[in-house]
């Protein structure tokens, strides 16, 4: 499916679901010829501002979800988060190439935060039998784990801030989704697929060079 770059589509706000103190999810009005794939994103345009959300969406989904990170002194989340229903904003897409390519080693989803939101995407179109790791700072963070417990074949929350009131789940890691890797998973060729934060995709790269050698790393760095 090539990018849509052009055609500018209107999208309209239908409801918004706090997550967390500073993530939420809206729901869009879809536009009903746009397709895409999942793991695919829009992108935003208000006046000279643009931003690229990922679709949490299946392809197949009668309207359009994006689970986004509230940037307090930011301009674009604010406008997200504050805009009334009905509202209506202009976006292009689908844009991009972080597509699952099944084969026939193992697939690793690493995702730290809102990062999430591809994978999500990539279980509801039906995407199973995968590894996934979540690196958040406590479990308040695991945004849509009850997706991934009921398809992923492992799902570990890797939670950097194991002292925070919030309970850790059963299951979860105490550090950063690298230290997981080392410690836990298995030699072997995989095909890890990572989207989210720079740290993050820097040290599971170097991880799967080191003790995975042979294995894809297909990325989406979005902060």
């Amino acid at each position: 499916m090539p990018e849509d770059r052009g055609n500018i589509l209107t999208v309209e706000l239908l409801q918004r679901r706090w997550l967390t103190d500073d993530v939420f999810e809206i729901e869009l009005k879809r536009p009903p010829d746009l397709q895409f794939k999942a793991g695919q994103t829009l992108r935003f345009i208000h006046e000279s501002m643009e931003r690229y959300y990922s679709l949490l969406s299946a392809p197949d989904d009668p309207t359009l979800k994006l689970c986004i990170y509230h940037v307090r002194r930011g301009k674009f989340s604010p406008m997200l988060a504050e805009a009334g229903i009905g509202s209506a904003f202009n976006a292009t897409g689908p844009h991009g190439y972080f597509l699952f390519n099944p084969s026939d080693w193992k697939p690793v989803f690493v995702a730290t935060g809102t990062g999430i939101a591809p994978f999500a995407s990539m279980a509801r179109s039906g995407v199973t039998d995968f590894i996934l790791l979540h690196e958040v700072e406590s479990s308040r963070n695991l945004y849509y784990s009850e997706l991934f417990q009921k398809v992923a074949t492992d799902y570990v929350p890797c939670l950097l801030n194991p002292s925070a009131p919030d309970p850790s789940p059963p299951g979860a890691f105490h550090g950063p989704a690298s230290g997981y890797l080392k410690q836990y998973l298995p030699p072997a060729g995989y095909d890890f697929y990572l989207c989210g934060g720079r740290d993050m995709t820097r040290a599971v790269t170097l991880q799967a060079d080191e003790r995975f050698p042979g294995s894809y790393v297909f990325k989406e760095v979005f902060y």
